[in-house]
């Protein structure tokens, strides 16, 4: 028996006013971006390993705090699965991309990661709303904020790498800016 199949089992019916487990639809898509996120992370990590070959360890540093920030945003969807009934399904991780022309082809490399990262977590969203599961819909609201940060953010640095590209002096003094990056604080999300 697969690993949904017995997840499916585990879906319950329950009395009205009472909080629902997942659907199974539901379920499938929240494990589908529990995956999407460890991905995520892995890739983070490897532009942190080509930015520390071109020795731009500020720009690594950067890449090294994104992946801890995937590691964590999987985990909340992790102990959400889990705390509304409903099993975690792991998939193999595809190796991610290693190799990169330049730091401004990385760093738009980063920002489509985080547009498949808005667009996957857009789709918990629709068939959250279209299920009227409330609890799954509130609980992507965080991560629904968080991508438009996330993708401002590094926009902003892909336009500030644009106008320094051709100056060394201009991607030192960014490799120094980015170095000064530390994690954030209070990534508390309604789990």
């Amino acid at each position: 028996m697969s690993a949904v199949a017995r997840s499916s089992r585990r879906l319950k019916t329950v009395e009205k006013g009472t909080l629902k487990t997942l659907s199974e639809k539901v379920q499938q898509l929240l494990n589908k971006q529990l995956n999407t996120e460890f991905h995520s992370a892995y890739t983070y990590l490897s532009l942190a390993a080509y930015f520390e070959d071109l020795d731009l360890n500020g720009f690594a540093h950067w890449m090294k705090i994104q992946y801890q920030e995937e590691l964590l945003h999987a985990d909340k969807i992790y102990t959400f699965i889990n705390n509304r009934d409903a099993r975690v399904i792991l998939e193999p991780l595809a190796a991610p991309r290693a190799e990169w022309a330049s730091p401004l082809e990385a760093f738009k490399s980063a920002l489509a990661n985080e547009q498949v990262l808005s667009q996957k977590i857009y789709e918990v969203v629709d068939e959250a709303l279209q299920e009227r599961d409330h609890a799954t819909h509130a609980f992507m609201q965080w991560f629904v904020n968080e991508q438009v940060e996330e993708e401002a953010i590094v926009r902003d640095i892909v336009s500030d790498i644009e106008r320094v590209i051709e100056s060394k002096d201009g991607l030192f003094l960014m490799d120094r800016d980015l170095a000064g990056r530390t994690p954030q604080v209070g990534q508390e999300s309604p789990a």
